[in-house]
């Protein structure tokens, strides 16, 4: 029997074409979807397929919808107006580098299973890309196949189930902690001047993060209690003009997690250092024409302007050449600051609070590497139990 069509397309090949309302538009007409297949009887399978699956509740528009084109409009027109600039801005930058140009892109986002996506990681590490940019591309997808499956685009998110590269066998972060010795510190204290150098001994003091640092404000520190209110961070982001066109801003923000907000004690030590500081911000502020209140910034530029996190490491990485010093980031003087309370045997949950960490297990992975003294005096601890003193 001959198999019965009634089309040709204009390369010249035959089908046999169907049609289907799936809906309507605003203004009342219906919206129609037409199926092709090589018989009458493929093309009515794929729309009966294609309705089962409406009636599932998927979008009318899933089959044709591409990861591209939903990424783009999910961070435009949700995750823009939904979430901090700074996740934002995290969100774009993962899906402008590794999304948007990528081979995911085109892929219907019905299409994506865990098996495509597992593939795709094993080729980015296959590439040399590191563990954590396969983590937080993995993060991006979660999320944004989390929104599609609230949408009904698709029925299923493709992530559950898929693992990714790990940057340590046991699952631990492999940041290198390398902290700066008592002669390093002594040195950079010899070579630092000025605001630098406030900032580096506070920082070294409270261990705060570069942005958390940069964000306190005047009102924030209690001399007379001697303690650190961390409520907001300063970071610079992306600010869009429209989806191709942005600038960087410079804006406080939230902590996203509740442990970074927090109150962190003050060295004794430190009292005379940040009230010479503070004398010394008022006269620049003072001498520039410009107000200092409360609510001002409690570490700022020579121009009384805030500080960019970026030329605090570059001013970092001077000093530390000029005090001879090996270079490390200027976030290790954070790890510096947990190294330290480790060797005072400060305990670990205290250690992860004055972080700011969201949990205990980020601090215990970040810092087991330096932590070998204390394990092994804790295994000594038990001779007694072999009758050993």
């Amino acid at each position: 029997m001959a198999r019965k069509i009634n089309f040709t397309s204009p390369s010249g090949n035959d089908y046999y074409r169907i049609n289907a309302v799936i809906g309507k538009n605003a203004d009342g007409t219906y919206i129609r979807k037409q199926f092709y297949g090589s018989s009458k009887k493929e093309a009515e399978t794929k729309k009966r397929e294609y309705l089962e699956k409406i009636h599932g509740g998927l979008n009318a528009d899933f089959a044709d919808m591409t990861v591209g084109n939903l990424m783009k409009r999910w961070l435009f027109n949700f995750v823009r107006f939904d979430r901090s600039y700074a996740t934002f801005d995290r969100y774009e930058s993962v899906y402008r580098n590794y999304v948007a140009n990528g081979s995911i892109a085109p892929l219907k986002v019905h299409e994506i299973k865990p098996l495509l996506l597992k593939g795709h990681y094993n080729k980015m590490a296959e590439e040399g890309h590191s563990p954590s940019k396969i983590f937080n591309l993995n993060k991006l997808l979660r999320t944004f196949f989390s929104f599609a499956v609230a949408e009904g685009y698709i029925l299923k998110n493709p992530c559950s189930g898929v693992t990714v590269p790990k940057e340590h066998p046991d699952g631990f972060a492999t940041t290198r902690i390398d902290p700066f010795n008592d002669e390093e510190i002594a040195a950079i204290m010899d070579a630092a001047k000025g605001s630098m150098k406030a900032l580096f001994q506070f920082s070294l003091a409270t261990g705060l993060r570069r942005g958390e640092t940069l964000g306190l404000m005047v009102k924030d520190v209690n001399l007379g209690e001697m303690t650190v209110d961390v409520r907001q961070a300063l970071k610079k982001v992306k600010q869009f003009i429209s989806e191709d066109e942005y600038e960087y801003v410079t804006i406080l923000e939230k902590p996203k997690t509740p442990g970074s907000v927090r109150v962190v004690p003050l060295p004794s030590g430190m009292k005379n250092i940040l009230e010479q500081h503070i004398r010394s911000e008022e006269e620049k502020h003072r001498r520039l024409g410009l107000p200092r209140t409360e609510e001002s910034l409690l570490f700022t530029s020579d121009a009384c302007t805030p500080y960019d996190g970026k030329n605090v490491g570059i001013a970092f990485k001077r000093l530390l050449k000029r005090a001879g010093i090996r270079y490390r980031c200027f976030h290790n003087i954070r790890h510096t600051y947990a190294t330290k309370l480790f060797e005072a045997r400060v305990p670990l949950l205290t250690i992860s609070r004055l972080l700011g960490h969201s949990n205990i297990n980020i601090t215990a992975g970040t810092y087991v590497s330096v932590m070998p003294k204390e394990k092994s005096e804790a295994a000594e601890s038990l001779n007694y139990l072999f009758g050993q003193d």
